[in-house]
């Protein structure tokens, strides 16, 4: 599949492994696909604009998503018997403050490429099934912008968060990418 992307779409792709090794991210999910879309000049980018979304406030809140991770419910593990707060305590006291975070982070650094999300995954994937729909035989920017959108995912609700109309943003979308 990624012999069919453009030079836009695969920057894109590489600028998402980025934004995810900035963050400290052991994963990339559709919200750090938003940051490279939404960052880099291009068809994506010029429909969310288009589609009446502030480029920058999406930016800051899919970054914003992405530092606050997928928080563990401190309820559902405390009804199991695990107290997240006590664990945290007792592993600061052996090996310092911040030792949990610093371990995630020595970890994440040691790998190459960073996996893909599942919902990153069906992202790329309907992309693909976006270029077909509009007969292209090539997968562009506003392509990942289209399957982005159609697929539940956090970056799909980041956009829906900052006051997107999702319709509105994959017209303009298509559009751009029918014109290429």
């Amino acid at each position: 599949m990624f012999e069919r992307f453009t030079k836009d779409a695969r920057s894109a792709v590489v600028d998402a492994q980025q934004v995810a090794r900035a963050a400290h991210s052991d994963q990339i999910d559709s919200r750090h696909l938003l940051v490279a879309l939404a960052e880099s000049e291009g068809l994506a980018r010029t429909a969310l604009a288009d589609g009446g979304l502030d480029v920058t406030d999406v930016v800051a809140r899919a970054r914003a998503s992405i530092e606050a991770g997928d928080a563990l419910d401190h309820g559902a593990l405390a009804a199991v018997g695990i107290d997240l707060d006590e664990v945290t305590r007792r592993t600061e006291a052996t090996f310092g403050e911040g030792a949990l975070a610093r371990a995630g982070r020595v970890l994440r650094v040691r790998r190459k490429h960073i996996p893909f999300t599942p919902d990153a995954k069906k992202s790329l994937e309907l992309a693909l099934r976006e270029a077909i729909r509009l007969g292209s035989k090539e997968i562009n920017g506003g392509h990942l912008l289209l399957g982005l959108t159609r697929a539940e995912s956090p970056g799909r609700r980041v956009l829906a968060d900052a006051g997107a109309d999702l319709e509105r943003v994959r017209r303009h979308a298509e559009g751009a990418s029918e014109a290429v």
